[in-house]
């Protein structure tokens, strides 16, 4: 009976170790990896000792139009060590259907956009991108679970710890927005 109780205890171990990762509620930015619009590697690290917020971007959206106010955002806070990571996802109505390459382009020749943008992602479901694993399950005031459309922003701490997490319906020049901005760069310098 002992040698079948660790048979099933063995047989348990595997299947959960081949159910996929698991979820990372701990850690930080600073853990992950992701590709960026033109193809590098790059190490979420490199963003270390910065204030970042992370934004799933679409070009078809009805709220595309973010892009303008988040480039203002970036090019008025990047002195101050803050920067923005876009990814775009089509997961949404599909309002993301360019290649990588089009929708750098796009991003450029419509609201020139020069904030670092990472290669297409999803960020829920099966293939979702291990970084959004993390984003969705960590502890934060705001809420939990899978992003609900596109433009979801995520604040992180100097330290890649997620601060905040705000819909796609709190526009980045919010008062709620630049509050939470405010008092990241404030209490992080």
């Amino acid at each position: 009976m002992k040698s079948f109780r660790i048979f099933i205890t063995s047989l348990t171990c595997i299947a959960w170790s081949l159910c996929g990762e698991e979820v990372k509620k701990e850690g930080s930015l600073h853990d992950f990896m992701a590709v960026s619009i033109s193809g590098e590697d790059i190490p979420l690290s490199d963003f270390a000792g910065k204030i970042v917020l992370i934004v799933n971007v679409a070009s078809e959206c009805g709220v595309t139009d973010q892009y303008e106010v988040l480039q203002a955002l970036y090019e008025v806070l990047q002195d101050r060590d803050f920067t923005i990571l876009g990814f775009p996802t089509n997961e949404f109505g599909g309002q993301e259907p360019g290649t990588n390459k089009e929708i750098a382009a796009f991003c450029k020749r419509e609201y020139s956009v020069t904030f670092p943008m990472f290669a297409k992602i999803e960020t829920n479901g099966d293939n979702q991108l291990p970084l959004f694993r993390y984003l969705t399950s960590a502890e934060n005031p705001d809420q939990v679970g899978p992003v609900g459309w596109n433009f979801e922003k995520f604040l992180i701490g100097r330290d890649g710890k997620l601060l905040r997490r705000f819909g796609s319906n709190i526009e980045p020049d919010s008062e709620e927005m630049i509050e939470a901005l405010k008092e990241a760069l404030k209490e992080e310098e």
